[in-house]
């Protein structure tokens, strides 16, 4: 997909809150409805933090954007970007507003993002033809990212390096590779078995908290209003 098409789109990360979470609870959550309010809390308690998905210099805002889908389908609640020659875009007639409900991290470098990884408990794997495990045994590792690489170029020598360890995709046909939008989908699907629900109370108020900002209008507006400087 081209990246000047007008459905292609740039996201920026995720901001910080604006207000400590549990006063933009008390503050939104009875602008919504109460059906609303319920499917985003049932959304909430299935989400997991233990597996992340991280893109690596992705060149086709397709390929972004059906990532996006998959983490948010399969529960996985942050993505990882590595911007390199490719700032992160993604066709929002593909993502249909997925991007709302994930918190997007950027890296300017992949040194910084496994940095960032490292820091927070996160083994790294990479699919290859030749992988040691299949996508079940990432499932039993307690923190887990996997990295996506661009399209033409695969996942770096840095990432590679790196890792934790490998994994492949059993195929029995003639193709000896999957796209990225495709190995993204089934890899998150397998490895997040058993990881949904595993957030804090805190952690789940925090994203109830981002939910409520993105359904109520100028919903800033209204903190400052009913916030004031607190």
């Amino acid at each position: 997909m081209r990246r000047d098409l007008p459905e292609v789109i740039e996201l920026d990360a995720t901001a910080p809150l604006p207000a400590p979470a549990g006063d933009v609870v008390a503050v939104l959550s009875p602008l919504v409805t109460d059906e609303r309010l319920a499917r985003m809390n049932a959304v909430i308690a299935r989400r997991t933090r233990s597996l992340v998905p991280v893109l690596e210099d992705l060149a086709d805002p397709h390929n972004g954007a059906a990532v996006m889908r998959s983490a948010d389908a399969f529960g996985c609640h942050e993505l990882h970007v590595i911007e390199d020659r490719h700032p992160f875009a993604v066709s929002h007639r593909v993502t249909r507003g997925t991007h709302r409900w994930l918190e997007l991290h950027k890296h300017g470098s992949t040194a910084a993002c496994l940095e960032h990884l490292a820091a927070n408990g996160y083994a790294v794997y990479v699919a290859a033809m030749d992988g040691a495990v299949g996508p079940e045994a990432i499932a039993e590792v307690p923190r887990a990212a996997i990295v996506f690489g661009n399209e033409h170029k695969g996942v770096s020598a840095e990432v590679r390096a790196a890792a934790a360890g490998t994994y492949a995709i059993p195929m029995v046909g003639f193709v000896e590779s999957l796209n990225v939008s495709v190995a993204s989908a089934i890899t998150l699907y397998v490895a997040s078995r058993g990881r949904h629900g595993d957030l804090t109370d805190d952690e789940r108020q925090a994203i109830l908290a981002r939910y409520l900002i993105t359904q109520v209008k100028d919903a800033e507006g209204v903190l400052r209003q009913r916030l004031g400087s607190r």
